[in-house]
């Protein structure tokens, strides 16, 4: 094919953008094309990826009929200060090209953010990101040229399949399709159901005090006990996300290049790292700087299963997380803040050989192994986690017998119930809210309920965390009683709560 007859430009400038942390900054790719030693050359700060977008671009024009003059492209990504990562620069690259050797129209170019990585034959590839980069292209009334992606943002994003395309002009290309097709607002977990779980009532209440409060909580039980089981369908008793929270979540997976499908159905995330996790995997890092664990689930519930088989260095990590509900990572070109508001669920043996206290099963432990093997976890940890639960193994009768136990809607109900309480409580009251709790007055303790934590707290020699702990969850357990005021009765269950029976 020929040339198309539209102008030729010496220079033009070109609208994209680079991921830093959970935000999309603008970058001006400026091309310009003089008659030096022919080839393409890269400047402003790209990191290798960026580079190689030379021989993509170059390989792209050339497969799609397009011609490539013989002449020097200096490609400059400004601002120079700002390190330039990923693929997402070939498309942006490719368009300032194209329009300097005179191949595609200009018309509304100027009015696009273009993004997105190209294959050897055009083909427009997406990029992680994609939902900070229509933010970002609304903030700068641009319109956002990405590849035919599964997007979740109500905007007037295009695509651009192939780069063949251009030659009609971006005011031609195609809205992107939009979640609902895909995604169901009564999408679910599956199959998962706390009906399945047999003869753990106590720990299942565990798990509604955890949910209906937002409290962080550890399952100590011996290998089979249901302790994973129990934390998978941790989610179905969760309320829906909100607009705004769905909003959050879907922001961090797209940066990270996770899939957006059950978030947009509004589910919330449920992750379970390995505990080989590095402390980079779990609280963010690496080059390009990533989301991590904690901030993957936000909104959402983190599960450390064998949480004493963590490296110390990792669940000490986890301390400043747990109480800000952001991470901060600082690198030698900046900072970065990761949102982190998560439910800690985790899950621990009593002992390496995991039959301390099993009256059915001897433990061959040492007691210098058992204790070396509990102080994994840190106290300063075990300070942020609000609900302690032992779990026993199940009766053999009853599973046999596929007794069913309590299910997840009767659960979620509770958890609902316990919820909206909270937020008319609030309110009338301005009593708090009920994830963040702050002084112990706060949470409206009786007379009878002030004398009984007092009285715990002197005995155990309590610090004032554990005790705000305390009353936060015996706030949680009036809460569903419905109860506006916290009594000698919540106070004792929390306080049997937070007893360590094994650990």
């Amino acid at each position: 094919m020929g040339l198309v007859a539209v102008p030729k430009y010496d220079a033009y400038s070109v609208h994209a953008a680079v991921l830093r942390g959970v935000e999309a900054l603008p970058v001006t790719v400026e091309v310009s094309i003089s008659q030096a030693i022919p080839g393409i050359q890269i400047v402003g700060l790209p990191d290798v990826a960026v580079q190689e977008a030379r021989f993509r671009v170059r390989c792209a024009i050339k497969n799609c009929g397009f011609e490539l003059p013989r002449l020097h492209y200096t490609v400059n990504l400004a601002p120079s200060e700002i390190r330039k990562t990923g693929t997402g620069f070939d498309l942006a690259i490719a368009v300032g090209i194209l329009v300097c050797t005179g191949q595609i129209p200009t018309d509304g170019l100027d009015e696009c953010l273009f993004v997105g990585e190209l294959s050897l034959w055009g083909n427009v590839s997406e990029v992680r990101g994609l939902v900070a980069f229509d933010l970002l292209a609304q903030s700068e009334h641009l319109t956002l040229v990405t590849a035919d992606a599964v997007f979740p943002s109500k905007s007037d994003a295009r695509v651009c399949e192939n780069i063949v395309d251009l030659r009609e002009g971006v005011r031609e290309f195609p809205p992107l399709r939009g979640m609902a097709c895909l995604c169901s607002e009564d999408d679910d977990f599956g199959d998962l159901d706390y009906a399945d779980v047999v003869d753990q009532e106590m720990a299942k209440r565990a798990f509604v005090i955890s949910a209906a409060g937002g409290h962080g909580l550890l399952m100590v039980g011996p290998p089979g006990a249901g302790k994973s089981m129990m934390a998978k369908r941790m989610p179905t008793i969760l309320p829906k996300l909100s607009e705004s929270e769905r909003a959050e979540a879907m922001l961090i997976h797209s940066v990270a290049g996770q899939p957006l499908e059950s978030i947009q159905a509004g589910n919330r995330p449920f992750r379970a790292p390995h505990h080989a996790i590095s402390k980079g995997g779990m609280v963010g890092g690496g080059r390009p700087v990533t989301p991590g664990e904690v901030s993957l689930a936000h909104r959402g519930v983190l599960f450390l299963d064998e949480l004493p088989e963590f490296a110390p260095s990792v669940l000490q990590a986890l301390r400043q997380p747990i109480e800000d509900g952001v991470v901060g990572i600082v690198r030698v070109e900046g900072s970065y803040v990761f949102p982190c508001d998560f439910m800690l669920v985790a899950a621990a043996n009593p002992c390496p050989c995991g039959y301390l206290g099993d009256p059915d099963h001897e433990c061959t432990c040492a007691p210098a192994r058992i204790q070396s093997y509990q102080a994994r976890i840190g106290g300063p940890l075990m300070d942020r986690i609000d609900v302690l639960v032992d779990v026993a193994r199940p009766s053999p009768s009853r599973i046999i017998s596929g007794e069913g136990g309590t299910s997840s809607s009767q659960m979620a109900q509770d958890v609902a119930r316990a919820r909206e309480f909270a937020s008319w409580r609030a309110k009338r009251t301005g009593t708090g809210e009920i994830r963040r709790g702050g002084s112990v007055a706060a949470q409206a303790l009786d007379n009878a309920a002030e004398a009984t934590l007092e009285g715990v707290a002197r005995r155990l020699g309590l610090g004032g965390r554990n005790i705000v702990r305390i009353a936060r969850v015996a706030r949680t357990i009036a809460d569903l009683a419905e109860k506006e005021k916290v009594g000698k009765e919540h106070v004792i269950e929390a306080c049997a709560f937070r007893t360590r029976a094994s650990l």
